[in-house]
């Protein structure tokens, strides 16, 4: 669904969209990362708040701190920066996709080490079952002593 620029949000509504707490919002905004307006004391989010608070949660997660997110959100610098400014950029965002690729390679090993595991345990339930033969057995038995007790 398309946002209009011109739309407000109001802090329940962006928690409720992102799925965070209003708490994280006013963090975010303390923290300068978020500049809602005011009406009263009310907190009014625009869709420029909405869109860096997108990125902001993008950022988080794979990695960056709250303090690299907002030299991000800084477009101006980025765009009118020096070109050792977008290098020294290129490098940070380099190497975190060379840190999540190794979280990925470790993720992928750990699925694989508790795959292994679940499979280990499989096998040892299924020789802990007893075979169908001895059930049967032990059906026969207690069909017999069922008989004589009720005799």
């Amino acid at each position: 669904m398309p946002h209009s620029t011109s739309r407000t949000y109001s802090i329940s509504e962006l928690a409720g969209e992102f799925a965070i707490t209003a708490r994280a919002l006013r963090f975010y905004e303390d923290k300068g990362l978020l500049t809602p307006a005011r009406d009263g004391q009310t907190r009014v989010f625009s869709a420029t708040d909405r869109a860096r608070l997108r990125l902001v949660l993008r950022g988080k997660r794979v990695g960056f701190s709250l303090d690299e997110i907002r030299e991000m959100l800084d477009m101006e610098a980025l765009t009118s920066g020096s070109p050792q400014h977008l290098t020294l950029w290129q490098k940070r965002f380099r190497a975190r996709i060379d840190a999540l690729k190794q979280q990925r390679r470790d993720i992928e090993d750990a699925i694989e080490e508790l795959q292994a595991g679940c499979a280990w345990m499989e096998a040892r339930q299924a020789d802990m079952e007893p075979s169908e033969e001895i059930k049967s057995r032990a059906r026969a038995f207690e069909a017999l002593a069922r008989a004589r007790l009720e005799h």
